[in-house]
């Protein structure tokens, strides 16, 4: 059951109205919360949940076993305690606790061939957080409604949410701007042109953006702070007219590379729908749990990607090694890393429950899918897919190219630099590119490529 279907049956009261009869008149009532006895919560059967409570008693007479099937993560674990709280089984009945992550037939046989009990920790863990939420709440908003408005609000999250906001807010009305100048030339040698940026005068570097403070000083020692007026006279100094000799000072070449993104997990799912897809969370979400509670394919119904509620970069080990045998299958055993991939959340407080988003079967690909599926399904699916193959793929190898070139004029010394990227072995970005619908397509956009010069070669500037 997922909690979005049947959220909490039993609730903290909300109103004075539905407090059970024998805590009416203890000061604590409205809270829902006995500060007094150790905080223990009072829970009740919520009036628009009432018909789904008589729905499972019905359900659960003459019963030899009950199966509970909530998510996997601390909201459903508590569900699943409050659901028979109301239930009250007899203890002859076998309770067992099941979990899957993806709404497909192998998953949910598994899960009922592995149950297990329920894990209290959590219960207590889900419990702890919304007596929090009602005391935080119900002792804040009331100042709220007297200062700012009434009907706000105020919780655990929000309250310290607004608070970063604020202290962003003076940070940002007190930031003063620093406005410097800078000078670009075009450069030509004998294998073309490249486009270089000054950062020297005479040995001393330039200040750019990330040498001043909030107050808009120059913070770092050493530099020069180049005005808008000083790059225009710069720029005369040295205009193409001069026929200056522009000297190649170094080139420095230095391998490099790049490692795939993670597998989704719900925040990066949204940033990188809103990215690619122009799709806002709300809409991202929706068209996920589409995915999720299944798809007509042919005559079954079929989940078509694990649950999108996580903060997991997990993978199962079935969906690494797919992966891994479609990679080689597809791309070459070049692509294959030795090892496989493993990802771990940095978030200490992660819920590691359920797996990170991915299709529940990488063999259906988007192709072979996309006459059941709407166009934003199929592009959000044809997201998830890719970043599933991507994420097991070898790293992408570059040379990274770093070009000196130096002009003199009267008896200054200006010190151009020139930056590069060639993709010399694309590995993930063959699959995945993020912000990019056309991998293939953008590997030429991935490199700033400059053209061939040695150390001594004289340019112009043009």
């Amino acid at each position: 059951v997922d909690r979005e279907a049947i959220p909490h049956v039993e609730l903290l009261p909300e109103a004075a109205a539905v407090v059970p009869a024998e805590f009416k008149g203890k000061k604590w009532a409205k809270l829902g919360v006995n500060i007094d006895g150790d905080f223990e919560p009072i829970y009740v059967v919520s009036r628009d949940k009432k018909r789904h409570v008589d729905a499972l008693k019905d359900a659960a007479k003459g019963v030899d076993q009950i199966l509970l099937a909530t998510d996997e993560d601390r909201e459903g674990e508590s569900i699943s305690w409050h659901i028979l709280q109301v239930l009250k089984p007899k203890k002859t009945v076998d309770v067992r606790r099941i979990v899957f992550h993806e709404i497909t037939p192998e998953a949910i046989t598994h899960a009922v061939q592995n149950p297990r009990q329920l894990d209290t920790d959590l219960v207590r863990a889900q419990e702890t957080r919304r007596i929090l939420d009602r005391l935080y709440g119900y002792t804040l908003s009331p100042l709220l409604w007297k200062k700012v408005g009434p009907g706000l609000s105020a919780g655990r999250v929000q309250s310290v949410a607004v608070r970063l906001v604020v202290m962003r807010e003076r940070e940002r009305r007190d930031f003063v701007p620093a406005h410097y100048g800078g000078v670009k030339a075009e450069v030509e040698v004998k294998a073309g042109r490249f486009t270089s940026k000054l950062q020297r005068i005479n040995g001393v570097n330039l200040a750019d953006g990330s040498d001043f403070n909030a107050r808009g000083e120059l913070a770092t020692k050493g530099s020069r702070w180049l005005s808008w007026d000083d790059g225009r006279a710069i720029s005369q100094r040295l205009d193409p007219a001069q026929k200056l000799d522009w000297k190649t000072a170094s080139v420095e070449r230095k391998p490099g590379r790049e490692t795939p993104p993670p597998p989704f997990m719900t925040s990066t799912l949204q940033q990188e729908a809103g990215r690619k897809l122009r799709l806002s969370s709300r809409q991202t979400m929706q068209i996920a749990q589409q995915l999720y509670e299944g798809i007509e394919i042919g005559s079954e119904r079929v989940g078509l990607i694990t649950y999108m509620r996580t903060d997991s970069l997990s993978l199962a080990d079935r969906a690494i090694q797919q992966a891994r045998e479609f990679i080689g299958s597809n791309y070459g055993k070049d692509y294959v890393p030795s090892k496989p991939r493993l990802y771990k959340s940095k978030n200490k407080g992660a819920q590691e429950a359920h797996e990170a988003i991915r299709p529940t079967d990488l063999d259906r690909t988007p192709q072979k899918v996309a006459r059941y599926l709407s166009k934003e399904q199929l592009s959000l699916y044809e997201l998830i897919w890719k970043r599933t193959v991507a994420c097991q793929m070898v790293d992408a190898e570059v040379e990274r190219l770093r070009v000196e070139t130096e002009v003199e004029e009267s008896s200054d010394k200006f010190t151009f630099v020139a930056t590069g990227k060639r993709i010399a072995f694309p590995g993930f970005l063959r699959a995945y590119v993020e912000g990019s619908d056309d991998p293939d397509a953008d590997l030429g956009d991935r490199e700033t490529l400059l053209p061939e010069t040695t150390p001594g070669e004289i340019g112009r500037a043009t």
